[in-house]
């Protein structure tokens, strides 16, 4: 049984992404929408003296939000970063231990 969940991966390389910019328009357009349905919410309960509709107002909001908000949509991914070149690995003992210049040796101080 363990080895069915040793073949799940548990990365993804291709997984899509926000970048930056993405983040900060998810971030405004989810604030915005609850900040709507709150106001919506707390006056129409306020009208109708009933709190529960503005519970169920805020609560289909926060809906609509996460819905917008969470998935990476083709909207949040306009500016992808250039990242650097994938270094090739070293084999052997270079990888484990940090070259040490000889020439930059410490010198004790008197």
């Amino acid at each position: 049984m363990l080895s069915m969940f040793k073949s799940i991966p548990t990365h993804m390389v291709s997984l899509p992404v926000m970048d930056y910019k993405g983040q900060k328009l998810a971030e405004q357009i989810f604030q915005g929408i609850i900040l709507v349905s709150a106001v919506i919410g707390f006056v129409y309960g306020l009208f109708i003296q009933q709190f529960g509709w503005t519970v169920y107002i805020m609560l289909a909001g926060f809906t609509v939000s996460c819905l917008l908000t969470l998935p990476p949509w083709p909207m949040y991914r306009r500016n992808p970063l250039s990242w650097q070149p994938a270094v090739p690995e070293t084999s052997g003992e270079n990888r484990d231990k940090p070259q040490e210049n000889p020439s930059q040796k410490k010198k004790k101080h008197k």
